[in-house]
Parts: C-alpha cells; sequence; structure tokens
C-alpha cells in the first residue's frame, strides 16, 4: 500500500506522517528522533575554535573577545552575562567605522565555524565602498554583546552572526542580527534578522544579498528593526 504521506514529508524537515508499530513509534522514528536530540545537546556544549576561526577568515583582520561569562554552565545558567562585554578585552575594541562584524559562538558553535567564514567572505565581495573594522570574534555571548562592542567601535551599523538555539531538523543554524547606531540599552525591536542561514536553509548567496540590502537602507533611512522591511520583491 502506498505512504499517503510521502509526497508530504517530501517538502519538509518536521516529522510528519510517522505511523506506529502496535501504540508505539516505529524503532527507526524512534532511533532518528533521539539522534537528532543529542545532536542538539552536542551543538550547544561543542568548543569554540577562536583561533580556527581567524584563520578560516584571513587575511580579513580579526581580534578576539569574550563576555563575562567566563565559562560555559556559567553563560547558560547567567544570559545577562552573555550581554556584557569583558571589561578586559575592551583596550582591544577601536574604531571608528562604518560596519562592525562580531561574530559569536551563540548556542550553536559549531555552526558559527562552518557558516561564519564563507558567509563574511560573500558579504565583503559586496560592501565595496564601506568603512569595515576587523572582525570580532566573541566567545560566550547573546545577541546584545554587539551593542557594546558597536558602541566602543562608534560603528554606524553592528552585524551579529551567531549561533542559533539548536532544533530537532537543524542543530548548526546560523543567525545574523543588524542593529543601526548600536549602543548598550538597545531592544529586540531595533534589530533585524536573518535566521536559518545553513546548507538545507537560507544559503550564502541569497543571505549576504538579504544582508547588503538591509546595512545599505539602514544607512539610508538611519534605523533598524520594525520599521525597516525587506521590500524588494513587492511591486510599487
Amino acid at each position: 500500500m502506498s505512504d499517503p504521506w510521502l509526497a508530504l514529508r517530501a517538502t519538509t524537515r518536521a516529522r510528519i506522517g510517522l505511523g506506529r508499530t502496535g501504540d508505539a513509534l516505529p524503532v527507526r522514528d524512534v532511533l532518528a528522533f533521539q539522534l537528532a536530540h543529542a545532536r542538539a545537546r552536542d551543538a550547544v556544549h561543542a568548543d569554540f575554535d577562536t583561533a580556527a576561526l581567524a584563520a578560516a577568515i584571513a587575511p580579513v583582520p580579526s581580534v578576539t573577545v569574550r563576555s563575562r561569562a567566563l565559562d560555559r554552565p556559567t553563560y547558560l545558567r547567567r544570559p545577562d552575562l552573555g550581554r556584557q562585554l569583558d571589561p578586559a578585552c575592551q583596550g582591544v575594541l577601536s574604531g571608528p567605522c562604518d560596519v562592525v562584524f562580531v561574530v559569536g559562538d551563540g548556542l550553536s558553535p559549531a555552526a558559527v565555524q562552518l557558516h561564519a567564514p564563507p558567509l563574511l567572505r560573500v558579504c565583503f565581495d559586496r560592501l565595496t565602498g564601506w568603512t569595515i573594522a576587523p572582525v570580532v570574534i566573541a566567545s560566550q555571548v547573546r545577541v546584545a554583546l554587539g551593542d557594546a562592542i558597536g558602541a566602543l567601535m562608534q560603528a554606524t551599523l553592528c552585524v551579529m552572526l551567531i549561533g542559533e538555539r539548536p532544533g530537532l531538523s537543524v542543530a548548526n543554524s546560523l543567525g545574523a542580527y543588524i542593529t543601526y547606531q548600536p549602543r548598550i540599552g538597545r531592544r529586540d525591536a531595533e534589530r533585524n534578522c536573518i535566521s536559518n542561514i545553513h546548507e538545507a536553509g537560507l544559503s550564502y548567496e541569497a543571505a549576504a544579498d538579504m544582508l547588503v540590502w538591509l546595512l545599505t537602507e539602514a544607512r539610508r533611512r538611519k534605523l533598524t528593526g520594525v520599521n525597516l522591511k525587506d521590500d524588494r520583491g513587492l511591486i510599487t
């Protein structure tokens, strides 16, 4: 008998129409779920190799900083510390600049190691005429740490590339957060977000196109957030 769910399953990574064996899921689906859960947990606790990341983005210059969450357990328990820059790192940051890219481990260091270098290369190729600061590689970070970094570097715009919370379909997804005139206290509504950058999601080229468009419009309109919409495809 043909599987009526087969065509639908081909269009999504969601777990739909798994069937059953007796009153339980089939063993293969139970094992696949457990594997996905293990990968998501491993992604959160993976090491962040800042030296390897710096080498991967070379010859683009970079500096390394960290948040006030000095280890992974503290980072996971204290999100507030992940939003604050370690005072010892302030001396390596200087400006001014049009834009600073901050690359932070977030909740999936593996996503950053894998996707940030190629995405940065595609973005930099498109940002001709911009003053771009050295890439800031940041450990144990939350999105809002970009506000403190951008303010210290007198950046007009800050782009935070960060590992997104792992899910049961993707454990290595990268997100990009754009903030105009970053400063401590900025709200999430004052940022634009591009998410799901990974091999089965948004491509580097598509993400870079959207990111550069948002940066250009943010600088022109002097804002980011809910008042800046990606309307490139709208008919006027």
